[in-house]
């Protein structure tokens, strides 16, 4: 499954990616920030996409003009969730490269997985959260019109060894339809 955007191309990770994202990976600024080491080699995001970035729902972001992978976005379901248990629900999560910072990139690729979580997927709710101090997710949250649900004082983030807190949102249907009417 593709998902085209006006920029940018969503598609499932193959291995032939590891290198592309071992490239932003591997940037301490990047992982941390989403609770995960930065990447110490390409065979290990090679890994990482065998692994982590194979759920029905996750996605490479790639610029669509090369279709090179700049970033990864998913709709984590059920199970796959830490914050969405119902059926009716999901989480979503994204990070992308530095370089990409500040161009709206995740905003377009997170509204076009919100339209196929709200109108194929048939869900009613979907979660997204981010750790203290982590302002960028916390704003591409906002324009995508997700609301402050809790907040988590004592996560585990067992990848780093530390405990954060975690802010955590909720983008309704209802909320999402109104929005995009």
């Amino acid at each position: 499954m593709q998902i085209k955007t006006e920029r940018l191309l969503l598609r499932p990770f193959t291995e032939a990616d590891a290198a592309d994202l071992y490239k932003y990976a591997k940037d301490p600024e990047v992982g941390p920030a989403a609770g995960w080491p930065p990447h110490g080699s390409v065979e290990e995001s090679r890994n990482i996409i065998r692994l982590v970035l194979n759920g029905p729902e996750s996605y490479a972001i790639c610029k669509k003009e090369d279709g090179r992978v700049i970033g990864a976005i998913a709709l984590m379901l059920n199970s796959d969730s830490r914050l969405a248990k119902e059926e009716d629900a999901c989480e979503l999560g994204y990070w992308i490269g530095k370089p990409f910072w500040g161009q709206g990139l995740v905003t377009e690729a997170s509204e076009a997985l919100l339209r196929r979580a709200f109108t194929e997927l048939g869900m009613q709710r979907v979660w997204c959260g981010y750790f203290e101090g982590n302002e960028k997710s916390k704003r591409v949250q906002e324009k995508l019109g997700f609301r402050h649900e809790k907040t988590l004082w004592e996560v585990e983030v067992p990848l780093l060894k530390e405990v954060r807190i975690e802010h955590v949102s909720l983008l309704s249907r209802e909320a999402w339809r109104l929005k995009n009417m």
